[in-house]
């Protein structure tokens, strides 16, 4: 450990930040008083001197301290707003003018323009006007007309603003385990959303002239945009967003779909900007500084200098971050003649990052790049030398272990974060990497370079960047889509403990690994200078060699064990749960049985009323809640198969998120109500589902399914096939709400009631059906979802006190213009007696049923 002070000062550091981080105060003091007997036992067994110990302590409390210093720090200075906000709800907004500095890029995205200002002046409607102030607020305008959009475009990063609009909290996580807006914009320093109606609504002054910090960034955003723009003229769009965000780090035209394929196989690294791209940068550039007969001196110096102006022109994203920093010392270091060691850099790098701002701690790109970057450092070596050595391409084994490592190092934190490991992965990154790092990245520089001289030979090589990314594209889709997407494996998101037991298993691994190389080089060393007169090595030898042996078959047997525990963490639990998710106005139910089924009803859908001539108000990549809402939270919660998709009735707010699951999560069955709608997206999911050759079954009243021995799914509605008109034999149907599959769950004697958005003349032909078939009135329900959202048209006095629910769901978006649930609705819940949890105020509703009882599951 004394061999290595920085790496043990860094890590203590990192420790008291993230302790402080999760836990506060208490936190603090739980670290504290780990390190002082940490500390104790290193000294003891003289693993470290007490100076370095002290030093790690000192680390492990200072971090600790600025972390809660920052978040004690980290509050909004509209106090008074704040207070309101809480009392009046998560939907409150208040009218507010605004005066500052624009302290960010500004996206302008279809119909939208959003960018972070640093406002000096609040007035906020029926508060006292607030002067001097620092307060970053995150400003969202919705366009207009077309015509503002180049007007938004022409803003930057330094100019002075005045806007107006509306001033409301971001919104919080509303799903168990969604995103956490709220959270996120804290992280930045952002405790309000400012909306305003169009460009009007904003008063600029361009920053011309103004030497500030944001102003100087703001000419860096603008030669940004001038290298953007040239791809544009090099590439095709297909290619240029993709160009733009390889070697200039804007992601922000990147095709949804290609960037998907990528992000399936575990390549989106590749279009991270970090090390690989730093080392690019810096070899092509010392390549043509050599070819001008440089000194060696000068050639580190200019090095020295041209790595700030790659990362500003990458957009300083965490990993570019370091990635510079190390690559700054590294030739700093190489200048002075002094030794370079790759653990102390990078504890160099990390240090500098969270002084500055420990925040950074919480970005998904920091934590990948520093864990990855360390893994490399301390596995690649003895994992290479475990490797067969060939005089002829030498190259391969280096890139596997590169590759195998990265893999094994990147794993655990790739499904705690993204819940998916494509099979895939290591033979992508092992055939992808190397030509997109040596081909197209150094081609694509090139390209660009030489627009700003030679328009000719710009395209000429561009010409060869369009083929080098077709046969990557081309081959990215055939090992990410049809066949292959079943090798990608999902996973529920594992607990912080199993991520850190993988990683230190695999310190354990490298551990090992450079034992046996030890041991294989004295036994070496031993056959060269021949056995001694008593030869003890092989004896000695042999019971080494026997431990490590055992060492290697029970670690072996460890990963296996976090293995399966990680991909069935749930194998042994035999509780149900029901889950009501938020997807704004529509509806998603997911369904677990005692037995592990996965049952998923409807999957909401993002109703779009966007008229032909507004297409210019359509996003890079819309929202649409099945792929930013549902899929998300059904990858983290582990669902790798769906064993029944039901699909209540065909209208958008219902199905449209269905295609996104669809192409995330393989489905056994679909259960439907036998109708068709003449809609694009209905027509489009069903087709959808015809090619996948998903079995598609039309139930009726008295039909059920028995998924496990405590479960039971009983179809309620509709009796009969419907009459009409008809396409190819099913019933076309416009209107579809009164064809809603009705359903009844029952899992350890509980009841749940599905009902769809029937109204209030099918809740009565439904009643007296099943009086009739029945003979007697029904047991009372436990929980009942409302039907159609909370229209005034359903859920009447009679089905209510037909049913006698203990707990009604509602499902409806927050401000939605239906104005749902409908105040006499809620009149009939509450004279009823029935307790109401309302999705669009509460969130998602999710509860857990065994054999003891029924649980709400909080968020």
């Amino acid at each position: 450990m004394n061999n290595r002070p920085l790496l043990w000062f860094a890590l203590s550091w990192v420790a008291g930040s993230a302790f402080a981080a999760s836990l506060g105060m208490r936190g603090s003091l739980l670290a504290a008083g780990a390190g002082v007997l940490l500390a104790a036992a290193a000294i003891g067994w003289r693993l470290a001197s007490p100076r370095l110990m002290l030093a790690c302590l000192l680390a492990l409390t200072a971090a600790s301290g600025q972390r809660l210093w920052a978040d004690e720090r980290n509050v909004t200075a509209l106090d008074a707003v704040r207070e309101a906000a809480a009392l009046d709800g998560p939907l409150a907004a208040y009218p507010v003018n605004a005066s500052g500095v624009i302290v960010s890029a500004v996206e302008v995205d279809g119909d939208r323009v959003r960018f972070v200002m640093e406002a000096r002046s609040v007035h906020v409607e029926g508060y006292p006007p607030l002067t001097g102030l620092s307060e970053r607020i995150m400003v969202q305008l919705r366009l207009q007309q077309q015509l503002e959009q180049e007007i938004a475009a022409a803003w930057q990063r330094g100019d002075a603003i005045a806007v107006a609009g509306e001033l409301a909290a971001p919104a919080e996580a509303t799903n168990r385990g969604g995103f956490d807006y709220r959270r996120y914009l804290r992280s930045q320093r952002i405790h309000w959303l400012l909306k305003g109606q169009g460009a009007a609504d904003a008063q600029v002054e361009p920053a011309a002239g103004a030497f500030t910090a944001a102003a100087l960034l703001g000419r860096v955003d603008a030669a940004r945009g001038w290298l953007g723009a040239a791809f544009d003229e090099l590439y095709p769009d297909s290619q240029a967003g993709y160009m733009k965000g390889l070697i200039l780090g804007i992601r922000e035209d990147l095709d949804p779909e290609r960037f998907g394929q990528f992000s399936k196989l575990g390549l989106t690294h590749i279009l991270a900007i970090s090390g690989l791209h730093v080392g690019v940068f810096l070899y092509v550039l010392g390549g043509l500084l050599r070819l001008a007969r440089l000194p060696k001196e000068k050639i580190l110096l200019i090095l020295l200098f041209a790595v700030p102006a790659y990362v500003l022109l990458t957009g300083g994203s965490p990993s570019v971050l370091r990635a510079g920093i190390m690559s700054m010392l590294g030739l700093a270091a190489a200048r002075m003649g002094k030794l370079k060691d790759g653990l102390h850099l990078i504890s160099a790098a990390a240090l500098a990052l969270l002084v500055v701002n420990p925040y950074v701690l919480n970005d998904i790109s920091f934590q990948l790049s520093f864990i990855v970057t360390l893994g490399l450092i301390l596995g690649v070596q003895p994992l290479r030398r475990c490797m067969p050595r060939w005089k002829k391409h030498g190259w391969l084994p280096d890139l596997i272990a590169v590759s195998v490592t990265a893999q094994l190092v990147s794993f655990p934190v790739t499904l705690y974060y993204f819940n998916g490991f494509h099979l895939l992965s290591l033979p992508a990154n092992l055939v992808l990497v190397p030509f997109i790092s040596f081909v197209v990245l150094p081609i694509g520089s090139a390209s660009l370079m030489v627009s700003m001289v030679w328009q000719g030979g710009a395209k000429a090589l561009a010409s060869a960047g369009i083929w080098a990314n077709d046969f990557s594209f081309k081959l990215v889709e055939l090992m990410s889509t049809g066949i292959s997407n079943h090798l990608r494996l999902i996973w529920k998101t594992p607990p912080l403990w199993w991520v850190y037991a993988w990683l230190l298993l695999l310190l354990l691994l490298f551990s090992l690994l450079r034992g046996w190389q030890a041991m294989k080089a004295a036994k070496k060393r031993s056959e060269a200078e021949g056995p001694p007169l008593e030869n003890p090595f092989t004896a000695k030898g042999m019971d080494k060699a026997r431990r490590l042996g055992f060492a290697f078959i029970g670690l072996a047997a460890a990963f296996g064990m976090m293995l399966v525990y990680a991909y069935m963490p749930d194998a042994a639990n035999r509780d149900a749960v029901i889950s009501f998710m938020d997807v704004g106005q529509g509806d998603s139910a997911l369904i677990r049985t005692p037995g592990g089924k996965h049952i998923l009803i409807d999957g909401g859908g993002t109703v779009s009323f966007q008229k032909p001539e507004d297409a210019w108000k359509t996003r890079k990549d819309p929202f649409e809640v099945g792929a930013k809402v549902v899929v998300p939270l059904l990858l983290k919660r582990g669902v790798q198969h769906i064993d029944l998709l039901v699909i209540t009735h065909l209208d958008s707010d219902h199905i449209r998120g269905l295609a996104a699951i669809m192409e995330q999560i393989p489905i056994s069955a679909v259960w439907w109500n036998g109708t068709f709608k003449e809609a694009a997206d209905a027509r489009s999911l069903l087709q959808s589902m015809l090619d996948k050759g998903i079995p598609l079954y039309a139930p009726k009243a008295g039909d059920s399914w028995r998924p496990d021995p405590d479960t039971r799914l009983e179809v309620l509605w509709p009796p009969s096939e419907s009459e009409g008109a008809r396409l190819a034999g099913v019933p076309l149907i416009k209107e579809q709400n009164e064809q809603s599959l009705v359903l009844e769950l029952e899992t350890y004697g509980k009841r749940f009631l599905f009902t769809g958005d029937i109204g209030t003349a099918t809740e009565r032909s439904l009643m007296r059906m099943m009086v009739e078939g029945l003979g007697e009135k029904q047991s009372a329900l436990h929980i009942m979802k409302v039907a159609h959202h909370g229209s005034r048209f359903s859920t009447a006095d009679d089905w209510l006190d037909f049913w006698r629910p203990a707990v009604a769901v509602n499902s409806a978006g927050a401000n939605n213009p239906y104005n749902h649930p409908h105040p006499d609705t809620l009149a009939r819940l509450q004279a009823a007696g029935v307790a109401l949890w309302r999705i669009d105020q509460q969130g998602e509703a999710s509860f857990r049923v065994n054999n003891r009882g029924i649980y709400y599951w909080a968020k």
